[in-house]
């Protein structure tokens, strides 16, 4: 799809890293803004740079985040392009060292955050999106959500998480065909370690520790990186119902 002054755009987790730079060049095409995130983030002050709104939201209040949708689209006029980062994991193994087993509540926690919600975003912004003009070659949409290369070489530790994103992963292309019909293309986009919020604290012979396995660049990915894979996406129609690692060639070892 073309981005023009009419095509809107709303970001959740748009208030920082990987999301925000795609919310950012987004707006500098000329696409119409809307945030979304936590109350505490700074959305209203990326929502305000951007010329945009803000929404505040916790992607885990399923119902809330119907009315957040909706309100965001009404600020817009329409919705056009939805990408959610929104997401977290827990460092606990199926069964530790002391012989307990992973709990349950935690497993289901990080599902939540990142499946069930993904799929809730989804679910509603399709509905926004199929009442849309369609443009020439009858597109109405693109959702791009946001998995990771742990979805495929998951580390010890990351039980949960991996079940997670491999769960949004293989959900893309099922959900793609679901909406092809009404002309709505779902990606997602898996990357490596980036530099965002969660990573802020490691330093740099960490990182570099982290990323050694990488083919090249052999560092953190940085966010403006993941932006123009997703600005990509939203201007290429033959992009629809795939998971594209943006990783340097990375692959995760056990630990």
């Amino acid at each position: 799809m073309e981005i023009t002054k009419d095509t809107c755009g709303i970001f959740v987790g748009g208030a920082s890293g990987m999301c925000r730079a795609t919310a950012e060049q987004f707006a500098a095409r000329g696409g119409k803004v809307a945030i979304a995130d936590l109350e505490s983030s700074k959305g209203a002050e990326v929502a305000e740079a951007l010329g945009g709104t803000f929404h505040a939201c916790n992607v885990m209040d399923y119902d809330g985040m119907e009315q957040v949708l909706n309100e965001a689209v009404g600020a817009l006029g329409g919705l056009h392009f939805l990408v959610n980062t929104a997401g977290g994991g827990a460092a606990t193994r199926t069964v530790n060292k002391n012989g307990e087993p992973h709990p349950l509540d935690v497993f289901q926690r990080v599902i939540d955050l990142n499946l069930i919600a993904s799929f809730n975003i989804n679910r509603l912004g399709a509905v926004h999106m199929a009442k849309n003009e369609p443009n020439d070659v009858g597109e109405r949409g693109v959702m791009i959500n946001t998995a990771s290369i742990a979805a495929f070489e998951g580390q010890i530790g990351q039980v949960a998480y991996t079940a997670a994103k491999g769960g949004i992963a293989a959900m893309t292309l099922t959900m793609a065909r679901d909406l092809g019909t009404i002309g709505v293309r779902v990606m997602t986009i898996a990357p490596s370690l980036f530099e965002t919020g969660l990573t802020a604290g490691i330093p740099d012979e960490g990182a570099l520790q982290l990323t050694k396995d990488a083919a090249f660049p052999k560092r953190m990915g940085k966010p403006h990186e993941f932006a123009t894979m997703a600005i990509a996406i939203f201007e290429c129609a033959m992009m629809n119902g795939s998971t594209i690692r943006v990783d340097g060639g990375q692959r995760f070892q056990p630990r």
